[in-house]
């Protein structure tokens, strides 16, 4: 199925748009993605991930996890070819639904992907989807071609949205 996405901004934007965002220090996660892709898979490097997505959220849900499931789950991670797998592997974790799973893949891979959320999609034109397996891979190949058309890295377009969408939605 082909969704449909929109950038409601001009894209000319993105840039400064990136550089408001203020959400929150997401340094400490992307130091917890780089250590799991260096091998670290561990359930404080997922913690850590978790709680700035999250802001805890859903953190008794996780907890459900061994530490094994979680290491096994991030080290078939770092082996997956596809994008799809490597969704699948994250989701099958007690507490990882998508938009968790963007953000953990993000951290660990920034290049290749970028977070899904209400936000995001807002400054996409698309309100309250479904977010399966394939709506989350459309998203992805919608921001990949955006961020390579206006000449941008994955993690600045996800800011500007997210921006955008934190400057245009109602209170």
């Amino acid at each position: 199925m082909k969704y449909k996405f929109k950038l409601a901004f001009d894209p000319q934007l993105i840039p400064d748009l990136a550089k408001r965002y203020r959400y929150q220090d997401d340094e400490g996660a992307f130091k917890a993605g780089s250590l799991i892709r260096d091998g670290q898979c561990t359930r404080e490097n997922l913690e850590l991930i978790f709680e700035w997505k999250t802001n805890g959220r859903g953190r008794s849900r996780l907890a459900k996890n061994s530490d094994a499931e979680i290491g096994d789950a991030l080290n078939l991670v770092l082996k997956a070819n596809t994008d799809r797998v490597a969704v699948a592997l994250l989701t099958g974790l007690s507490g990882v639904q998508i938009p968790v799973a963007s953000a953990v893949l993000t951290t660990i891979y920034p290049d290749r992907f970028t977070i899904i959320d209400f936000r995001a999609l807002h400054a996409l034109g698309v309100e309250q989807p479904q977010i399966t397996v394939d709506f989350y891979l459309s998203y992805l190949d919608q921001c990949r071609h955006l961020a390579k058309e206006h000449n941008v890295p994955l993690r600045t377009l996800d800011r500007a949205l997210w921006q955008w969408s934190k400057e245009n939605s109602q209170p």
